[in-house]
């Protein structure tokens, strides 16, 4: 692959990276709800599959056509497991023994982790000590901004965290290897993407979780469902694979360090939650780091340090 020119993000990505972020900060909340009455891979299922239909659907009404070579599909399939089936069983399983908050911090690891593999694995992302130090900012922030309430579970259920961490990993190679889509449509990127990931969640569901014994979920859990499918899956993911064409994989993944801000601020917004000094200081942090990673930051710094010299 021949270098991007420009792997930037200009005020267009920088909005819909926030929008991201708000479709996924009320993913953790979602799950929390689900998990009340629903086993975590019913969950995965019920969000990747209903997406798939809603995207389906929308590629239909607007004239498109989904692909029909054996390559597409085996990357959509690739990208599926990556972005979706590994991911988020690995996170709603690890939701069932660690809290919303400290998963939050966890996947929050997601950029640091992308950085270093697009450096390894692409010729245009590759890691500046800027870029890393953004990275490090952004994460401390998370963890400052979600308290130490959240860190206070870390020295148990490891393996519930490894599992979080894991998905973290998973979604740096989605995001890395995602990139071979730029010139697709990003609606039958996703529609491509959650298809694969429901073909491949449905036998699983069947043989490990056997839905039809379950008893019937509750509105609040089939509002969850439906909230994590429309909003967190099928509008996250329009927006994801067109920001990831434009911006790049570690572009794309610092949302993992905004989606907490996401929802501090949705939850002061709508149901009057104070926001603490510890959070503001959190997001103070993560406002660092993106300066950096932007390179705006280094170069306001440096600017002023010419003018001191001089």
């Amino acid at each position: 692959m021949k270098p991007t020119a420009s792997l930037t993000m200009g005020s267009t990505e920088w909005l819909l990276l926030v929008a991201l972020s708000v479709l996924w900060g009320g993913t953790f909340f979602f799950v929390e709800v689900a998990l009340r009455e629903l086993p975590p891979l019913v969950i995965v299922l019920g969000r990747v599959g209903m997406a798939a239909i809603a995207l389906n659907i929308l590629v239909v009404a607007s004239g498109r056509r989904m692909p029909v070579t054996a390559l597409a599909w085996r990357q959509f399939m690739t990208m599926g497991l990556l972005n979706n089936a590994i991911p988020f069983s690995l996170i709603f399983w690890g939701q069932t023994q660690i809290t919303g908050g400290l998963a939050a911090i966890l996947n929050a690891t997601t950029p640091l982790f992308t950085a270093v593999l697009a450096h390894a694995l692409t010729r245009d992302e590759k890691l500046t000590p800027g870029r890393l130090a953004g990275v490090v900012l952004g994460l401390a922030g998370v963890a400052v901004m979600i308290g130490v309430d959240a860190l206070a579970g870390l020295g148990s259920f490891i393996l519930a965290q490894v599992a979080v961490i894991g998905a973290a990993v998973s979604y740096s190679f989605a995001g890395i290897y995602g990139r071979r889509f730029k010139g697709t449509p990003p609606l039958i990127t996703a529609a491509g993407q959650v298809t694969c990931s429901s073909a491949l969640m449905l036998p699983i569901i069947i043989m490990v979780e056997q839905p039809w014994t379950l008893a019937p979920p509750s509105w609040a859990t089939w509002s969850a469902v439906v909230g994590l499918a429309l909003l967190s899956t099928a509008l996250a993911y329009i927006i994801f694979f067109r920001i990831l064409a434009v911006a790049g994989a570690t572009n794309l993944l610092l949302v993992t360090l905004l989606i907490p801000v996401s929802a501090i601020l949705l939850g002061a917004l709508f149901l009057g939650e104070q926001v603490e000094l510890q959070e503001i200081a959190g997001m103070a942090l993560i406002a660092a780091g993106l300066a950096f990673i932007d390179g705006r930051l280094p170069r306001f710094l440096m600017a002023r340090w010419r003018v001191k010299a001089t």
